[in-house]
């Protein structure tokens, strides 16, 4: 039962005393609707600028409020193999042995600079209230990056039973830190906190492995789980190539001897539109000569290791998450387009390992990191009418403060997490919600898409009674669907949430939509995709995607977007069908055998609102977010040539007669009236 406490966290925000009631009809301009778009658009600018100007003075006052009321220290704390972790600590001038402050770590790679003692952060907590309540703050650089010793490993893998000091991993890294920081940092309580996001979400999960006694609470968001199956860098097997190429050009570059001056250059990609560049790039195997000249080991690593093998394997952090003690909050973000598989499957894998802690996941409506970074309004072409990130740090706040400073108990439910579509927080005790109903949706004829298996065809044709329906469509990886219709060279965080109208338009997409909805359909919690395929090739992608079709009139106030008959992407994600017999087992089609394809879609909880259609869009590239599968098998597609890509025409069937009826498998969260 949740309690009005927390409920209180949703509406005020903790640097108020007070709550803001919203305003009242009568506060709203009744003749706004007259303004001209010219007016609206002057005034958003105004506005614009105005919280631009705000935000920029209350960094600069946090900053100065950091500066008088914080004393830096920087540290080498010694792992159990000798190596010397570097760590910045910010202490809070009133810090003694009559007042103390729990501590709140933060191991990263990415740095944790500025550094020198004179030198300081211009931020420490995830909101500056966490400053303002005090918290002694911990930054560390981790093994083998910037200025800590020891040598760097992506991911590094996790050893379940360490046998001597020779022996360590990103958990025993943590309790020896945790370790010397209660010992030796004056004026700390005892407990200590962990948090970062990506990969510092990364090592707060590994940090918990086997807790250190005083580790009382950590929080893992938009944590890596699985680079392979399903983080950053792959998604289903599929490569990531323009996130991991973008990425590893510059963190990839190895670091000799540690340093405090590692300055990662972006890569000049010499045009600011990313799909030509890597259309132009052509074959995987053309990076390295052309671009990277053997100075990025790991982009060699990856390209050894196509399939799941041992080596990704050790790297699958989720079957390790045992003996936690810390109370957990794992937080990410349904628009998160590099790492929403890994706070998801982190939340289940840490529930039934460590039965009785307490465990809460949280997923709001952000990009990556949004839920710190930015308002959470908006993602692409979907408003969720206010600033949901407001909502979010309060209770995030909260939690901390309970468990490291002996707060109120916020009391948060097993899961809360908001409903898009609909646009509201809502909280279960469980997830996927034990009320779920699992239901099919069905490809049919002329691109329709239904609850009921289609119809076998009726007709006095011999040929017609044996052959399979079917929908084909030619796949030319010289012309990849693109992911998005954003000109950048940056990976896009907006395409998540986009139109996909342009795509709808290609005849290498196929669209299937259901008849206008009379009610509210809710889906809440993962996805099944079963495809019956077919390819003239020997290899091939396929891209699932699920998108929620406004009407196609819609009350348009002046000034904004018309969004009649928009069709927003809800969810989508790639599969690489050689893996179709299992990550590890990676097999050839044969050219025009139907095969079938199976494969899971991270969850959705989206209500598709009356007079709206649901519909799915099936694919086979979505470039360069995904690189493009050659279309003829071979053995490593990281060191296929140019030579080995080829046209193939693909055929989705959706015969129920045959056995061969495709489907997306989902689960639909009833409402009251309709149990």
């Amino acid at each position: 039962m949740i309690n009005t406490r927390w409920i209180r966290l949703l509406m005020c925000s903790a640097s108020f005393a007070i709550c803001v009631p919203a305003l009242s009809a009568s506060a709203v301009n009744a003749n706004s609707s007259t303004l001209s778009t010219s007016t609206v658009n002057v005034q958003t600018v105004a506005l614009a600028d105005e919280a631009s100007d705000l935000a920029s003075r209350q960094a600069t006052e946090r900053a100065a409020y950091i500066r008088k009321n914080y004393t830096k220290f920087e540290y080498r704390i010694p792992a159990r193999d000798g190596k010397l972790l570097f760590t910045a600590v910010y202490l809070p001038n009133d810090a003694s042995a009559s007042k103390r402050y729990p501590i709140l770590l933060m191991r990263t790679p990415y740095s944790v600079a500025p550094y020198g003692t004179s030198h300081y952060k211009r931020a420490l907590g995830p909101t500056h209230e966490y400053e303002k309540e005090g918290y002694i703050f911990a930054f560390q650089d981790v093994r083998g990056t910037h200025m800590s010793e020891g040598d760097f490993v992506n991911m590094r893998p996790h050893i379940a039973n360490k046998k001597g000091t020779a022996q360590f991993d990103e958990s025993s890294d943590t309790f020896d830190s945790i370790d010397w920081m209660i010992t030796h940092l004056a004026g700390n309580n005892g407990k200590v906190g962990q948090w970062g996001i990506s990969y510092p979400g990364f090592y707060t999960s590994a940090g918990a492995i086997d807790s250190h006694p005083a580790l009382k609470a950590i929080s893992p968001q938009a944590p890596i789980a699985d680079w392979f199956r399903g983080d950053d860098m792959h998604r289903n097997g599929a490569f990531n190539l323009q996130m991991a190429f973008g990425f590893f050009s510059g963190f990839g570059k190895p670091r000799l001897l540690p340093t405090d001056d590692m300055k990662q250059t972006p890569f000049e990609y010499g045009t600011p539109d990313a799909y030509q560049f890597f259309l132009e790039l052509g074959a995987l195997s053309n990076a390295n000569p052309k671009y990277f000249k053997d100075l990025i080991p790991y982009w060699d690593e990856i390209s050894q290791h196509p399939d799941y093998d041992s080596y990704w394997q050790a790297r699958n952090l989720l079957p390790h998450l045992k003996n936690i003690k810390a109370a957990v909050l794992t937080v990410g973000g349904w628009y998160d387009t590099e790492d929403l598989y890994g706070p998801l499957q982190t939340f289940q894998s840490i529930e039934k390992l460590n039965p009785g802690i307490s465990n809460t996941l949280v997923i709001g409506p952000w990009v990556h990191g949004g839920w710190t970074r930015g308002d959470g309004d908006k993602v692409g072409d979907a408003d969720f009418g206010y600033k949901t990130s407001a909502s979010y740090q309060p209770v995030e706040f909260a939690f901390f403060k309970h468990h490291l400073k002996g707060g109120e108990n916020p009391r948060l439910p097993k899961a809360w997490m908001f409903e898009t579509g609909a646009n509201r927080w809502r909280h279960f005790d469980t997830w996927p919600p034990r009320e779920t109903q699992e239901k099919s949706l069905y490809f049919q004829a002329d691109g329709k898409l239904g609850f009921e298996p289609p119809v076998p065809l009726v007709t006095n044709s011999a040929a017609d009674k044996t052959a399979p329906a079917f929908d084909e469509y030619l796949s030319d990886p010289a012309r990849p669907v693109p992911y998005t219709t954003e000109i950048s060279n940056r990976w896009s965080n907006q395409y998540i949430a986009a139109d996909q109208r342009f795509a709808s338009r290609r005849p290498d997409v196929l669209t299937y939509q259901s008849e206008v909805l009379e009610h509210d359909v809710t889906l809440a919690g993962p996805l099944n995709a079963t495809l019956f395929v077919s390819t003239t090739g020997s290899d091939a992608d396929f891209v699932v995607k699920l998108i929620d079709v406004n009407p196609a009139s819609m009350d348009t106030p002046a000034g904004q977007v018309n969004r009649g008959a928009q069709q927003t992407l809800v969810r989508g994600e790639p599969f690489r069908a050689r893996f179709r017999d299992g990550f590890s087992t990676p097999k050839a089609f044969v050219p025009n055998e139907p095969a079938k394809v199976q494969f899971a879609i991270n969850d959705v909880f989206h209500t598709f609102q009356r007079g709206h259609r649901i519909m799915v869009q099936v694919q086979s590239s979505w470039f360069p977010f995904i690189d493009r599968n050659p279309q003829s098998y071979v053995a490593n597609i990281f060191a296929a040539k140019d030579t080995d890509f080829i046209k193939a025409t693909h055929r989705l069937y959706r015969d129920s007669g045959s056995k061969m009826a495709s489907v997306i498998k989902i689960r639909i969260l009833p409402a009251l009236d309709q149990k």
